[in-house]
Protein backbone atom coordinates (compact mmCIF):
# COMPACT_ATOMS: atom_id res chain seq x y z
CA UNK A 1 0.00 0.00 0.00
CA UNK A 2 1.55 3.02 -1.03
CA UNK A 3 -0.13 5.32 1.60
CA UNK A 4 1.28 2.93 4.51
CA UNK A 5 4.34 4.38 5.21
CA UNK A 6 2.96 7.94 5.67
CA UNK A 7 0.39 6.37 7.96
CA UNK A 8 2.92 5.05 9.50
CA UNK A 9 4.54 8.21 10.40
CA UNK A 10 1.17 9.80 11.62
CA UNK A 11 1.03 7.41 13.66
CA UNK A 12 4.68 8.03 15.49
CA UNK A 13 3.48 11.51 15.62
CA UNK A 14 2.97 12.80 18.81
CA UNK A 15 0.79 15.88 19.25
CA UNK A 16 1.74 18.97 21.08
CA UNK A 17 -1.70 20.45 21.85
CA UNK A 18 -5.44 19.67 20.98
CA UNK A 19 -5.01 21.56 17.67
CA UNK A 20 -2.41 19.87 16.52
CA UNK A 21 -3.91 16.14 17.16
CA UNK A 22 -7.03 17.59 15.05
CA UNK A 23 -4.79 18.14 12.46
CA UNK A 24 -2.72 15.16 12.70
CA UNK A 25 -6.69 12.84 12.40
CA UNK A 26 -7.74 14.85 9.65
CA UNK A 27 -5.04 14.05 7.62
CA UNK A 28 -4.77 10.50 8.38
CA UNK A 29 -8.54 10.02 7.82
CA UNK A 30 -8.23 11.78 4.42
CA UNK A 31 -5.12 9.30 3.64
CA UNK A 32 -7.34 6.55 4.37
CA UNK A 33 -10.20 7.74 2.70
CA UNK A 34 -8.96 8.75 -0.95
CA UNK A 35 -6.19 6.30 -2.28
CA UNK A 36 -5.25 8.94 -4.44
CA UNK A 37 -4.67 11.88 -1.89
CA UNK A 38 -0.94 12.41 -3.79
CA UNK A 39 -2.17 13.34 -6.41
CA UNK A 40 -3.14 16.92 -7.53
CA UNK A 41 -6.02 16.30 -8.96
CA UNK A 42 -7.78 15.31 -6.45
CA UNK A 43 -9.54 18.64 -6.81
CA UNK A 44 -10.99 18.31 -2.81
CA UNK A 45 -7.66 18.49 -1.81
CA UNK A 46 -4.01 16.31 -1.44
CA UNK A 47 -1.03 15.76 0.73
CA UNK A 48 1.79 18.62 0.77
CA UNK A 49 5.42 18.56 1.94
CA UNK A 50 6.84 21.39 3.68
CA UNK A 51 10.29 22.42 5.32
CA UNK A 52 10.99 24.14 8.33
CA UNK A 53 14.48 25.17 7.50
CA UNK A 54 16.83 26.71 10.46
CA UNK A 55 20.01 27.42 11.19
CA UNK A 56 22.26 25.23 13.15
CA UNK A 57 21.80 27.93 16.10
CA UNK A 58 17.94 27.58 15.73
CA UNK A 59 17.91 31.06 15.81
CA UNK A 60 17.19 31.86 11.88
CA UNK A 61 14.87 29.86 9.77
CA UNK A 62 14.66 30.60 6.19
CA UNK A 63 10.91 31.59 4.70
CA UNK A 64 9.74 32.43 1.31
CA UNK A 65 7.56 35.10 0.06
CA UNK A 66 5.11 33.14 -1.30
CA UNK A 67 3.73 34.73 -5.10
CA UNK A 68 0.06 33.57 -5.44
CA UNK A 69 -0.92 33.42 -1.74
CA UNK A 70 1.35 36.90 -0.99
CA UNK A 71 2.26 35.84 2.32
CA UNK A 72 6.00 35.06 3.94
CA UNK A 73 5.82 30.91 4.55
CA UNK A 74 7.72 28.09 5.19
CA UNK A 75 8.77 26.25 1.70
CA UNK A 76 7.58 23.47 0.44
CA UNK A 77 4.20 22.24 -2.28
CA UNK A 78 2.42 19.18 -4.02
CA UNK A 79 3.28 15.85 -3.89
CA UNK A 80 2.41 15.51 -7.54
CA UNK A 81 2.00 11.43 -7.27
CA UNK A 82 5.20 10.89 -4.54
CA UNK A 83 4.27 9.26 -1.31
CA UNK A 84 6.80 10.10 0.83
CA UNK A 85 6.42 13.13 2.27
CA UNK A 86 9.81 13.93 3.43
CA UNK A 87 11.32 13.41 -0.32
CA UNK A 88 8.33 16.18 -0.90
CA UNK A 89 9.94 18.37 1.61
CA UNK A 90 13.79 18.39 0.28
CA UNK A 91 12.45 18.66 -3.11
CA UNK A 92 10.34 21.43 -2.89
CA UNK A 93 13.28 23.29 -0.37
CA UNK A 94 15.96 22.56 -2.89
CA UNK A 95 13.61 23.94 -5.63
CA UNK A 96 12.53 27.49 -3.55
CA UNK A 97 16.04 28.00 -2.67
CA UNK A 98 18.30 26.63 -4.54
CA UNK A 99 19.79 25.23 -1.12
CA UNK A 100 22.24 22.03 -1.62
CA UNK A 101 23.12 21.77 2.34
CA UNK A 102 20.03 21.18 3.40
CA UNK A 103 20.09 18.10 6.32
CA UNK A 104 17.44 16.26 7.31
CA UNK A 105 16.92 17.02 11.69
CA UNK A 106 14.78 14.40 11.53
CA UNK A 107 12.65 12.17 9.47
CA UNK A 108 9.70 12.05 11.98
CA UNK A 109 7.49 14.61 11.25
CA UNK A 110 7.48 17.94 12.63
CA UNK A 111 4.02 19.60 12.50
CA UNK A 112 0.85 18.52 10.70
CA UNK A 113 -1.32 21.35 8.92
CA UNK A 114 -4.94 21.27 6.96
CA UNK A 115 -5.23 24.81 5.60
CA UNK A 116 -7.64 25.92 2.68
CA UNK A 117 -5.93 26.94 -0.41
CA UNK A 118 -8.67 29.83 -1.76
CA UNK A 119 -10.54 29.37 -5.05
CA UNK A 120 -8.06 30.73 -7.99
CA UNK A 121 -8.90 31.19 -11.56
CA UNK A 122 -10.41 27.71 -12.80
CA UNK A 123 -9.29 25.82 -9.31
CA UNK A 124 -11.73 25.41 -6.95
CA UNK A 125 -10.77 25.84 -3.46
CA UNK A 126 -9.57 22.99 -1.68
CA UNK A 127 -7.81 22.29 1.32
CA UNK A 128 -3.71 20.63 1.78
CA UNK A 129 -2.92 18.20 3.87
CA UNK A 130 0.54 19.41 5.05
CA UNK A 131 3.48 17.23 6.60
CA UNK A 132 5.93 19.70 7.79
CA UNK A 133 9.74 18.40 8.69
CA UNK A 134 12.26 20.13 9.94
CA UNK A 135 15.44 20.92 8.12
CA UNK A 136 18.73 22.48 8.98
CA UNK A 137 20.95 24.52 5.99
CA UNK A 138 23.75 27.23 6.05
CA UNK A 139 22.63 30.48 5.77
CA UNK A 140 25.73 31.72 4.11
CA UNK A 141 24.94 29.82 1.17
CA UNK A 142 23.82 31.68 -1.98
CA UNK A 143 19.78 31.77 -2.55
CA UNK A 144 18.07 31.33 -5.76
CA UNK A 145 14.81 32.64 -5.65
CA UNK A 146 12.25 30.29 -7.59
CA UNK A 147 9.29 31.15 -9.81
CA UNK A 148 6.86 30.63 -7.12
CA UNK A 149 8.63 33.03 -4.44
CA UNK A 150 8.89 36.71 -4.62
CA UNK A 151 11.90 36.24 -2.20
CA UNK A 152 13.52 34.51 -0.09
CA UNK A 153 15.14 35.58 3.43
CA UNK A 154 16.16 34.05 6.72
CA UNK A 155 14.69 35.11 9.65
CA UNK A 156 15.16 35.21 13.12
CA UNK A 157 12.73 33.70 15.15
CA UNK A 158 12.17 36.12 17.48
CA UNK A 159 10.88 38.73 14.51
CA UNK A 160 8.82 36.41 12.69
CA UNK A 161 5.87 37.71 13.67
CA UNK A 162 6.33 41.10 12.65
CA UNK A 163 7.40 39.67 9.08
CA UNK A 164 4.57 36.61 9.23
CA UNK A 165 1.29 36.86 11.00
CA UNK A 166 0.52 33.46 9.94
CA UNK A 167 -0.85 30.87 12.29
CA UNK A 168 1.14 27.97 11.54
CA UNK A 169 4.44 29.69 10.73
CA UNK A 170 4.13 30.66 14.65
CA UNK A 171 3.44 27.22 15.75
CA UNK A 172 6.63 26.06 13.90
CA UNK A 173 8.34 28.75 15.58
CA UNK A 174 7.24 28.06 19.14
CA UNK A 175 8.33 24.02 17.72
CA UNK A 176 11.41 24.59 17.35
CA UNK A 177 13.65 22.60 19.33
CA UNK A 178 16.61 25.30 21.42
CA UNK A 179 14.81 28.20 19.80
CA UNK A 180 15.92 31.08 21.76
CA UNK A 181 12.95 34.03 20.94
CA UNK A 182 12.07 37.29 22.57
Amino acid sequence: MHRQRLLSLLGAYRPHNAFDAEARDRIERFVREHPDCFERSLAIGHVTGSAWIVDSSRHRCLLTHHRKLDRWLQLGGHADGNPDALDVAMREAREESGLRSLRVVSAQIFDCDVHEIPARGSEAAHFHHDLRFLLEADPAEPLIVGAESRALAWVRLDEIAGRSGDESVQRLVAKTPGAIVG
